[in-house]
């Protein structure tokens, strides 16, 4: 963080500016490095500046991965902890993680441990983060489970971004084909639709009908406008609830088209969390609580939370999960035989391989199919408003001819 300070050289001069350190005792020691007399040092910043800096400011994955491998390399060259976040503090080129790190700093400074000082950062280390990084310290392998966490949070990473970008490309199909029919109804359609009537000629009813939805979106566009906007509020605002977010994780893994993508999703992260926690000696009963805590959807969630304390009861894994039609049989028995051959770590990393797999060749096939659907739906859609309205005008000409 940054301090203001005010201080004399040795010959009387005064020294107004700005260090940046972990806390203010380093501040003023460094400060006296450099020949001051420090007079006066304070914390930069309102809580006004702060609060606008953390609505806007946001820790993204990628930044959290590549700080995973940075701790790693500086762990690997024996730096000691609290250099190497007070190295990756002043270096961050993310100024939210880099006010996060300085509070790690200040923690490991007062003597508490890395995962402890983590912990209080849930929005940037999550409880499957901070619960790796505890099994390295006190397994003495913490420069191994930061690149188990580099490696899973990449993973992870490349898993999420496909399939977010899967669900772009048609969500901007959508966009622009209601934009273009917006375009035609209100200001197309109107001046088209004028020639017609006054022509005295029968209308056609799917001709009355367009004629009909567009004097409605002309006539009551704003009142259309802000029922869309009170639906849109309304529907972030039931997401947000806990009844909204189940319904639609529901229809996430239960949609015609993009539901077995989802199903998949779920279960390449579920397998990789039990594996990459597993391997870091993780038990498994806090491995499978872990993982319902991060896995994003509520169905899955609960299934875990059952799981976890089934398994604490002394079923098996396989045993559990066996009850579910949301969990595949082919997983189930996977599971089963790396329970059975004491070899679950490496069932649970190839199982987290085939769904990666499995993941990508869906993401491929649906965009390769959307495309041209969505090109066709939306050159028909057009198509057909047109030829409804033309048709009449074309039998006006003819009758004049």
């Amino acid at each position: 963080m940054n301090y203001k300070y005010d201080a004399v050289t040795d010959k009387g001069e005064k020294k107004t500016g700005l260090v940046e350190a972990p806390n203010q005792d380093l501040a003023v020691s460094a400060l006296q490095k450099r020949g001051l007399i420090v007079l006066k040092v304070t914390e930069e910043g309102t809580p006004g500046n702060i609060f606008q800096l953390s609505f806007f400011e946001k820790v993204k994955s990628k930044d959290v991965v590549i700080l995973s491998r940075q701790i790693a390399t500086l762990f690997e060259a024996n730096v000691s902890a609290l250099k190497a976040f007070q190295l990756l503090a002043t270096n961050s080129e993310n100024k939210l993680l880099a006010r996060k790190l300085l509070r790690i700093v200040e923690d490991l400074q007062a003597g508490v441990a890395i995962s402890d000082a983590m912990n209080k950062h849930p929005d940037v280390f999550s409880s499957f983060y901070t619960n790796m990084v505890r099994s390295g310290e006190e397994s003495g392998n913490l420069t191994i489970t930061f690149n188990y966490l580099a490696d899973y949070l990449d993973r992870q990473y490349a898993l999420t971004s496909k399939t977010k970008n899967a669900l772009i490309y048609p969500g901007f199909v959508i966009g622009i084909f209601f934009v273009v029919m917006i375009l035609m109804f209100t200001m197309i359609i109107p001046k088209l639709s004028e020639i017609i009537l006054q022509s005295g000629q029968e209308v056609p009813v799917y001709t009355k009908i367009v004629i009909g939805i567009s004097n409605i979106m002309v006539n009551y566009g704003i009142f259309l406008l802000a029922g869309l906007i009170a639906l849109i509020g309304y529907i972030v605002y039931l997401a947000r609830s806990l009844r909204g977010k189940q319904m639609i994780d529901e229809l996430k893994i239960t949609a015609p088209i993009f539901g077995p993508l989802f199903r998949k999703v779920y279960l390449a992260r579920i397998a990789d969390n039990l594996d990459t926690m597993l391997s870091s000696g993780i038990p498994i009963v806090r491995a499978i609580q872990i993982t319902s805590d991060v896995v994003s959807n509520s169905k899955y969630q609960a299934i875990l939370i059952t799981a976890s304390e089934e398994v604490k009861a002394g079923a098996t894994l396989s045993q559990s999960l066996s009850k579910y039609e949301t969990i595949p049989q082919i997983l189930v028995q996977m599971i089963k035989v790396g329970e059975e051959t004491g070899a679950l770590g490496q069932i649970l990393k190839t199982l987290a391989k085939f769904y990666k797999r499995e993941v990508d060749d869906a993401v491929e096939t649906l965009v390769s199919l959307i495309e041209p659907v969505m090109i066709v739906a939306l050159g028909l859609g057009v198509g057909l408003i047109l030829v409804s309205v033309l048709m009449p005008i074309y039998s006006i000409a003819g009758g004049i001819s």
